[in-house]
Parts: structure tokens; sequence; C-alpha cells
């Protein structure tokens, strides 16, 4: 994650290095919540699990256009420009402040009326717009989040996540094997995690998006199906979603740990596949996959996760904080 502190860093402090005309930002929240049950609820250990914002199609570009159409219509004699995720903006802090929510205990954004299933955007302008409020914070002594995370990786006071011990950090960003200390926590997520906005009770009776872009197109594979697919199969399988960062030997890795954490005595024959493969980051994680059989064939108890040594006061983190904002603050939420 050296994106967080790489030779763009600085920017992050100031939006009108981004603008030297920006006088506001406007925020929006995309929704992308489905129909389909959370991984707390579907069971199914022959199934591997995907995050719910990568079902469909690549957020990037359906927010791009939705915020270039928004653009258009505040109407051509200003300047802008579009952020969607990879600009260096700090934009749940910039989203709070426009009062599209709070920061939960979980890191995410939430807003009181839709959740946290949002994706984020901002257009930079130097139009001035009216400033909004932003909401207090309303998750009060609820710690579901910290406590539904498998390993651990909220600090107890909530508000920071240790990325070291984060699923999401361990099958998206990690370019490298998860500590097998943490590959029991890991289940079968092949791809993201979503356990501490699954449990959280103002996505009890989130609203579902209209989007069709975002549509589940991934939801819950069979791990025997994506264990079979070879390099250019993975590529034309995940074309245009966000899937595809995981890289397709971090994404086998991935689904080698699901397999052995799934106990299951069909995933032999696809794991002694997979650790005889060149690449290493598969064949090692396999090779542990089909220790985990073994043991469960013995009676074993399987792979325990390392205790947490929360909380993170001497943990390296990332922190956004709000500032002084040097600019206005507008707000949509779209649907």
């Amino acid at each position: 994650m050296g994106y967080l502190t790489d030779r763009r860093a600085h920017i992050r402090t100031d939006p009108k290095l981004l603008l030297a005309t920006a006088r506001s930002i406007i925020c929006v929240a995309k929704l992308y919540n489905g129909p389909e049950p959370r991984s707390t609820e579907a069971e199914d250990p022959e199934r591997g699990w995907i995050s719910r914002y990568a079902w469909g199609e690549d957020y990037h570009g359906v927010l791009h256009r939705g915020l270039e159409q928004l653009a258009a219509k505040l109407g051509g004699d200003h300047d802008y420009k579009i952020c969607v995720d990879t600009a260096p903006l700090l934009e749940r802090s910039y989203a709070r402040e426009a009062g599209l929510g709070w920061i939960g205990k979980n890191t995410c954004l939430i807003n009181q009326e839709i959740g946290s299933w949002v994706f984020l955007g901002e257009i930079l302008t130097s139009l001035a717009i009216d400033a909004d409020t932003p909401p207090p914070d309303r998750c009060g002594t609820c710690t579901r989040c910290i406590d539904a995370c498998p390993t651990q990786a909220i600090a107890l006071e909530g508000y920071e996540i240790d990325a070291r011990r984060c699923i999401s950090y361990f099958t998206i960003e990690l370019h490298g094997a998860a500590p097998e200390e943490m590959r029991g926590g890991i289940g079968r997520h092949v791809f993201g995690c979503d356990i501490c906005q699954e449990v959280c009770p103002w996505n009890r009776g989130a609203p579902v998006a209209e989007e069709p872009a975002f549509e589940a197109r991934h939801f819950a594979p069979p791990l025997e199906d994506l264990a079979s697919l070879t390099e250019d199969e993975f590529r034309s399988r995940f074309q245009g979603s966000p899937i595809q960062r995981a890289k397709y030997a971090g994404f086998l890795g991935n689904v080698a740990v699901a397999m052995g954490n799934s106990g299951l005595e069909k995933f032999r024959e696809p794991l002694e596949r997979m650790a005889a493969f060149e690449s290493s980051l598969v064949s090692e994680q396999a090779r542990w996959a089909l220790r985990q059989l073994e043991w469960s064939r013995n009676g074993g108890a399987g792979p325990v996760v390392k205790p947490s040594t929360r909380p993170l006061a001497e943990s390296p983190r990332c922190v956004e904080t709000d500032g002084n904002l040097p600019i206005n603050s507008g707000h949509r939420v779209q649907r």
C-alpha cells in the first residue's frame, strides 16, 4: 500500500494541488447494494466469496461517466476535475464534511438512510457552492463490526484498521501470500471481505441499487470452477471487473486458501494440481491447503488465527484526518 505515501502523498494535504482554481468539492455517493444474501448468510463451503462491490462492472468508469454528466449540468463556465478513488484525495473525510455520512468504527462512510454500500466520487470545481454540515457519529456504543471481524483487524475502540490483519488487504492488495497464522480467518473469501459492513445495523434495511452495471455477475462462484481457470480465462471472465486487481496468481492463491479452509476432500485434486504451479504464490498456499485437508480428515480442529494485540497504539497505520478544509463542499446521493 505504498501508494498512500508515494510521491503524490503531499497532494492529499490540499485539493488545490489537483485543481488550482478549485473553490468547492461536490461529493457523491452511489449505491451498489444488491438483493443477494450476505456472506454471513451464504454457508455453502464449495463456493468462494467475492466482495459485493466487485460483483458487477468496475465502478471507476460508472462513477466517472455519471460525474461527467453532473459536471455538464453545472454549465460550461467553470473549471473542474473528476476524482474517483484513484486521485490522492481524502474522499471519505470530504464526504463526511459534505454531509454524506459519518465515518464509522469499521472506517466506512455510513449514511443514515442508505447505509455504507456506496462508492464515493468527487468533482473539484471552481464554482462557489454553499457548504453542507457534517452529520454526528451515530455508531454509539455498538461494536458489532469489531466483534465480527474474523482476523481482529479493527482496533478495540474502532475507527482504525490494521491492514496486516485485514482480509481485504490479504486478498486484494498484498503482493504475496497471507501469513499462515491469518489464513484460517480468511475463510472462503477469494476477493475482499464484507463482514464488517454486513453486521452493521445501518445496513439492515439498505435499499437496492438501480444501476444495471452493478448487477451481480460474480456472486459466490464455485471454488472448483475458479481453480480450473487458465490465465487467459481469468482475464476473460473478469474483464472490466475490479477482481483483476488481484492478478491471476494472487487470485488462485486466494482460491487455494479458501479450499483449504473448507475442509472438503473433493478439493484435493485441484489443490494437488495447483501445488505443482510454477508460481510459488500459488503452489505454497496450495500445499498449505492440502495440509488443512489432511488435518480435517484426521479430525483436527484446523488452523487457528493468531490473536490480535489490539489496541493498535504502536501499529503502523494510515489515518485520514479532516484538517481545515480550504474549500467549500456540496453533496449528492445517487441510487
